[in-house]
């Protein structure tokens, strides 16, 4: 049981995970943009990824367009946001509509090797899961061809939702969805100024290093915090109970 904001602890009922970064690993930058010039076929040296991912910076601006805390609100404000960026950056057409399409593959989106038993573990104890992200497309599909569909009660997706993290109103959302109040569901993610928010509306929170690479396990610092079963050593993690510890 964690306690959250000095109240008395109460029985974690759900977990919610945030998506990219904590159960699946994404392309860097140089990742992003290599896919896409291989999918058009040019070159992918290094200078070509960083020539590239140079333009996009300076026509994306600062603060960075592309990072918008509205921008995935929506598929098309997310693809809109994109496709004004690319223009500005004087991209060919064929090139910025890879760029998109690399940008929304979930199958460039690798589930971690900790995933499945993790949430299997979850399950057979009795917890519900739910699965909240700041996304702008549907990431069922991805669930389903993993096998883990079957596992997950809720998806909160920003895109489905009109609002994103860091807004309380979508943890609010998950909360409604899962039936659960806020003391007895634990979120799980990697950011404090995104995921961290929960803490502000009574969840307790744990902040897992972000996934980096699929084979990193990270998960069972989740079932370690609810009495499920602990395989493996973890590494560092922050149990957010106050917000004066969200930076």
């Amino acid at each position: 049981m964690l306690p959250t904001n000095g109240a008395p602890a109460q029985p974690i009922r759900a977990v919610v995970f945030d998506w990219r970064g904590t159960l699946v690993s994404e392309l860097t930058p140089r990742g992003w943009a290599r896919e896409a010039l291989r999918r058009t076929g040019r070159a992918c040296p290094v200078e070509a990824v960083d020539d590239l991912l140079a333009r996009i910076k300076t026509a994306a601006g600062q603060p960075n367009r592309l990072q918008s805390p509205r921008g995935n609100i929506s598929y098309q404000h997310h693809r809109d946001t994109y496709y004004e960026v690319f223009g500005k950056a004087d991209l060919p057409d064929d090139l910025a509509d890879a760029l998109f399409e690399v940008e929304s593959d979930p199958g460039l989106n690798e589930f971690a090797v900790d995933v499945a038993p993790t949430l299997t573990a979850l399950r057979d104890n009795g917890f519900q899961i739910g699965i909240l992200s700041n996304i702008h497309f549907d990431i069922r599909p991805a669930f389903r061809d993993a096998g883990l569909l079957d596992l997950i009660d809720v998806f909160v997706l920003s895109s489905e939702e009109g609002v994103q993290k860091p807004d309380p109103a979508i943890f609010e959302r998950a909360l409604t969805k899962l039936r659960t109040a806020a003391a007895e569901t634990l979120m799980v993610g990697d950011r404090p100024s995104r995921d961290g928010v929960a803490v502000d509306i009574g969840m307790p929170t744990l902040l897992v290093p972000r996934l980096t690479d699929p084979t990193q396990r990270r998960l069972h610092l989740v079932t370690r915090m609810v009495d499920v079963n602990v395989e493996n050593p973890c590494p560092t993690a922050q149990l957010v109970t106050d917000t004066a510890l969200i930076s």
